[in-house]
């Protein structure tokens, strides 16, 4: 299951997070070539950030995938994400880092 865990000093309040959460949540399905169904988008607002030395819109966001993550790829969700950032919150692109882990699947034997 993808996982995109985005935190972002800025304030949700008053904030569509909703057109966020499905836009994301699409984008991240596409591009990884995952159902919707199985990504998770988890968005923080009012988290204090500081990027550069200032407390301007900043954001930062953690990938988790079980495989569909390569160079291209990563480059296309970072852009994808960050205009998303952009658009719905003023984050410039440039005050967004977006970290990838792609996670091989463990099974445990309970």
């Amino acid at each position: 299951m993808p996982c995109l865990n985005i935190s972002t000093n800025v304030a949700l309040d008053g904030v569509d997070t909703s057109a966020i959460l499905s836009e994301a949540t699409s984008t991240v399905a596409k591009l990884i070539g995952k159902p919707e169904a199985y990504v998770m988008i988890v968005l923080k607002g009012s988290v204090p950030i500081a990027f550069g030395g200032t407390e301007q819109p900043a954001a930062y966001g953690e990938l988790v995938s079980i495989g569909g993550l390569n160079p291209d790829v990563n480059k296309k969700l970072s852009a994808a994400i960050a205009t998303i950032l952009e658009t719905k919150l003023s984050v410039p692109k440039s005050r967004f880092f977006l970290k990838f882990y792609d996670t091989k699947a463990s099974y445990l034997n309970l």
